[in-house]
């Protein structure tokens, strides 16, 4: 009895799909075969819509968060990682550690703030930070220049203990945001410094010291620094008002003072009480 045609068909089919697989072929061929197609790579998988599109989207989510990082979040040690796309360019938020003199402080820079955890999350609380050595930035505030303390055995400038201890009441251990201009001979960075009074009060800490008598505008032949004419006709002006006004280093000796024998001696400003000991030391 013959086979039906559609088991013929059948047949014939199924040879077919052998003959696709290599199972028709020898042993050896059919080896080699199998081989291939296991070593094969099929590279569409990688060309696909979907796997291009999460490549693409993986890799520029990883650059922004990277380029916020370096921007917004990357912590400044000390003035050798300020780079010049900073300088004068992006300000820097931090804690002052401590005040050496009255015109320059250090800075532990904070960024992100207390949005980053600064101030509140363990590790972070500064308060209760034993150490800041090789952590801070020395800053000098810009545009102005405050009495001189003693230092190598000169002798200490008239009212440069009120000026120091005026800057420790206003920023130490409290947050400062201050732009850097550039850095000068001694390492620091000039910075215009301003503080938030009150939580919400922008306050020039250079432009304060000036109105208190803490200080003078800066009045070196090079290297002075204010953030461009504007600010630095407003220290002049301001400077100006203080003197009228007789306030700080500007004071005069009062009558209970010249009763007592006090006179009046010649101001000496910051810069030319420098320049005076500069040429005391090298006549020496």
């Amino acid at each position: 009895m013959p086979w039906p045609e559609w088991l013929r068909g059948s047949s014939s089919s199924t040879k077919e799909n052998l003959s696709k697989d290599g199972l028709h072929l020898p042993d050896n061929e059919r080896a080699r075969s199998w081989n291939d197609s296991l070593n094969a790579t099929d590279w569409s998988h990688y060309t696909s819509p979907q796997v291009v599109t999460l490549t693409v989207l993986t890799t520029g989510a990883t650059l922004v968060l990277y380029r916020l990082y370096r921007v917004h979040l990357m912590r400044i040690p000390n003035a050798n990682y300020l780079t010049p796309n900073r300088i004068g360019k992006r300000s820097m938020y931090g804690y002052v550690t401590s005040v050496g003199d009255a015109d320059n402080f250090r800075l532990f820079h904070t960024p992100g703030g207390r949005l980053a955890g600064w101030g509140w999350l363990p590790g972070r609380q500064l308060s209760k930070m034993k150490s800041f050595q090789n952590k801070t930035v020395h800053v000098r505030i810009a545009g102005v220049d405050a009495p001189e303390a003693a230092h190598f055995g000169r002798p200490a400038q008239p009212y440069s203990k009120e000026a120091l201890d005026w800057l420790k009441g206003f920023v130490l251990h409290k947050y400062v945001r201050v732009m850097p201009y550039r850095r000068d001979q001694y390492e620091r960075v000039v910075c215009t410094v301003h503080y938030w009074r009150w939580g919400f009060w922008k306050t020039d800490v250079g432009l304060q010291m000036l109105k208190n008598g803490c200080a003078t505008v800066y009045e070196a032949k090079f290297g002075s620094e204010f953030g461009g004419a504007e600010k630095e006709k407003l220290y002049r002006e301001t400077e100006a008002i203080a003197k009228q006004r007789k306030v700080g280093m500007w004071q005069k000796t009062g009558l209970v003072g010249r009763m007592l024998g006090k006179k009046d001696t010649s101001f000496e400003s910051p810069r030319a009480y420098k320049t005076r000991m500069q040429k005391e030391q090298t006549a020496k």
